[in-house]
């Protein structure tokens, strides 16, 4: 992709950002807005990463960036339409639809009541929960150093605001679908959301992203999570979108004294997928996991950027990444742990393992622990190789055609992942869609060991 290409875009972008604004009225008056301009002079400075930048080293956007997308177009999706994305599994519970970055509440249905989860459009929510959402909205995440996180920032409209008052429990997970509809054309979409879980309560969410049609989408989507103390959340992502889909997506989370966050999140399909995972430890005896699995296949390419960033004592993070490569697909892992000096009896551990299944898969990984504090425990490493000739012997040895035993080590191998998700129905969905990917009924197996 050419300097032209690129410049294009940017340009095309920017002209956008003078539209969008003349079309805000009044809304143009308000905090949000100055947070939005901001957000677009510092785009305009920086412009889309690229190869040279070292935290893009090896993620490409260049085939993503090279076509032209129609950014933010209303669709006129219906209930019918959406059905086809829907977790089967999960038929109880609050859903959340975003279409083409728009969040829609004619799509969207709560279960749970007012009182213990509170979903408002964004800019709704400025003036009715302003001091929830002033501290967080566009603070949490880096915007002056990251261009997407600031191109999101910039063109926030129709996002969503999502409230756990304290010490509620939100029985019921909250389902976030981002659905993109490219029927017509190429489209572009920049989701946004502000999470805020008060003191003491607890809640589970789960990102779907699919794509709608046959043109190509690209999701550049940021989500801002506020775990006050002794708040737990559970936070899963399900990447199994079209070979002509690419995401970018940013998750910032802040973590308060004695709070729990777990993230699981699970890569099938897409052209170019790049997620970004930072977790502050901003307390005392805070806990975070970062689970995750890509199982890809093709020309597809996905890209894992983690950072736990610990800045009190005595807290724990724990992160395995694990990777299943074939056809002629790459990967990218690049973990960084940072134990800060005020962190002393930080406990903090990182795995990315990997199986190549083909000569022309690939993975790039990099995991990075930087200590300024002494009294640690802190761990980090990688694996990158094949599968086991011997376990592959010894099952065939056992009766087993070769593509099952292929299959079975495989499944084992990135079900560690799985069963980490403590939803069952979501679990449940997702060990099928990995059974379906080997190709085989891995059961009269498992019954014949």
């Amino acid at each position: 992709m050419s300097t032209i290409d690129k410049l294009n875009l940017k340009s095309t972008l920017l002209e956008q950002f003078k539209v969008f604004e003349s079309e805000l009225n009044g809304e143009s008056k308000k905090p949000i807005h100055k947070i939005r301009q901001e957000a677009i002079q510092t785009f305009d400075g920086l412009g889309f990463p690229t190869t040279k930048h070292e935290e893009w080293k090896y993620t490409n956007l260049g085939k993503v960036l090279k076509q032209d997308y129609v950014f933010g177009q209303r669709s006129e999706l219906q209930t019918s339409d959406i059905q086809q994305f829907l977790l089967p599994t999960v038929p109880n519970a609050n859903t959340i639809v975003f279409v083409n970055g728009a969040y829609e509440p004619r799509l969207s249905t709560i279960v749970s009541s007012e009182e213990v989860l509170v979903v408002k459009k964004l800019e709704e929510a400025y003036d009715t929960h302003e001091a929830l959402v002033a501290p967080h909205f566009g603070q949490l995440t880096k915007t002056s150093e990251e261009a997407m996180i600031a191109l999101n920032t910039a063109f926030t409209n129709n996002g969503i605001f999502i409230h756990v008052p304290a010490n509620k429990v939100v029985e019921e997970p909250v389902l976030m679908y981002f659905i993109t509809d490219t029927r017509e054309a190429n489209q572009g979409a920049q989701p946004r959301a502000l999470i805020v879980v008060e003191q003491g309560a607890k809640a589970t969410f789960v990102d779907k992203m699919d794509t709608l049609g046959e043109h190509a989408s690209f999701n550049n989507a940021v989500t801002e999570i506020v775990v006050a103390p002794n708040a737990r959340v559970a936070h899963y992502k399900v990447q199994n979108d079209q070979a002509h889909a690419s995401y970018v997506g940013t998750t910032q989370v802040k973590q308060a004294a004695d709070s729990y966050y777990a993230n699981t999140t699970i890569s099938l399909n897409g052209a170019v997928v790049r997620n970004n995972l930072n977790i502050a430890l901003d307390g005392s005896n805070v806990e975070s996991h970062m689970f995750g699995l890509y199982m890809m296949t093709g020309n597809t390419h996905v890209d894992n950027h983690s950072i736990a960033d610990h800045l009190k004592p005595h807290s724990m993070s724990n992160e395995l990444y694990k990777g299943i490569l074939d056809g002629s697909s790459t990967g990218v892992f690049n973990g960084k742990i940072f134990v800060r000096q005020d962190a002393q009896k930080t406990n903090a551990y990182q795995q990315n393992r990997n199986i190549l299944l083909s000569d022309n898969a690939s993975i790039n990984t990099k995991p990075q622990l930087e200590i300024w504090a002494d009294d640690v425990k802190c761990s980090h490493g990688a694996t990158t190789g094949n599968l086991e000739e011997e376990a592959l012997f010894y099952l065939r040895s056992r009766g087993i055609a070769e593509h099952e035993a292929r299959a079975l080590l495989i499944h084992a191998f990135g079900n560690e992942i799985i069963e980490k998700i403590e939803l069952e129905p979501l679990r449940v969905h997702l060990e099928q869609l990995v059974m379906q990917r080997l190709g085989v009924d891995l059961n009269p197996i498992a019954d014949f060991e």
